[in-house]
């Protein structure tokens, strides 16, 4: 079930990733690619896709009950 939540969550991550580069301007810093992005969220949307899991799967459970 997790792995049809990869390719949302992956998305969400570099969406946060780049919206924090773009805040890091802000202090003086560069901007962080869009490519260089979504390179680096790839890592970081595994564990991110399994908290998304256990979440999805505790609300069905309280569903159920």
């Amino acid at each position: 079930m997790s792995a049809w939540f990869f390719v949302f969550v992956w998305g969400a991550v570099a969406i946060n990733l780049y919206f924090v580069g773009l805040m890091w301007q802000a202090i003086g810093w560069t901007a962080i690619d869009p490519v260089t992005t979504i390179l680096v969220s790839f890592p970081l949307a595994f564990p991110a896709t399994w908290a998304t899991a256990r979440w999805i799967r505790g609300l069905m459970d309280e569903a159920e009950a």
